[in-house]
């Protein structure tokens, strides 16, 4: 929820060496780099988390496992490790985050212009989420779902989910693939 210093990219994903503050960058949609972690575990169910009511960008809705802003001079990698410690208490190696593709997205919502290249990561996970501690300023709760429900789910009622498109359903499939690999 706090504001933080990011680096800027040009619509390529070059860094242009010019850093502003995330408020900045999302008022004058400026390009920026975000982490995107997927965890799924081994009955093929996927964690998600509920943001909290406060979240200025899409309060009170499903989103991924865990995400967040790529700091001034921060690896995406260490980022992305950084947002599941704090979001959801879950320390991991960097060498059990698997990395998939940048995702380059662009979205409007209220006042935020929100202009993002995702380094989108998965992580198998076992363990037991109730031990998990969550950020309240961030995450309401987590829950591991079933592939198939979120699927139905995001075409019933795709207003209880952050609105990421077809990008919902290429992480789903991908985690699909994984269980199977």
């Amino acid at each position: 929820m706090a504001d933080e210093l990011i680096d800027i990219c040009d619509e390529n994903n070059n860094l242009l060496n010019i850093q502003k503050m995330k408020s900045e960058a999302h008022k004058d949609g400026l390009w920026h780099r975000a982490a995107h972690i997927w965890i799924y575990n081994s009955q093929g169910e996927v964690l998600l988390q509920l943001r909290a009511s406060e979240k200025l960008l899409y309060p009170d809705m499903w989103d991924i496992s865990a995400a967040g802003h790529v700091s001034v001079g921060e690896d995406p990698v260490i980022s992305g490790l950084r947002e599941l410690e704090e979001e959801i208490g879950l320390k991991v190696e960097k060498e059990a985050l698997d990395f998939w593709m940048i995702r380059k997205t662009s979205s409007i919502f209220r006042e935020i212009k929100n202009n993002e290249f995702y380094y989108v990561y998965f992580l198998k996970f076992d363990g037991d989420i109730s031990q998990l501690k969550l950020q309240v300023e961030e995450v309401q709760q987590i829950q591991f779902f079933a592939i198939d429900k979120i699927e139905d789910e995001l075409k019933a009622n795709p207003g209880k989910y952050t609105p990421h498109g077809d990008y919902w359903f290429e992480a789903l499939a991908e985690v699909r693939k994984r269980m199977v690999g």
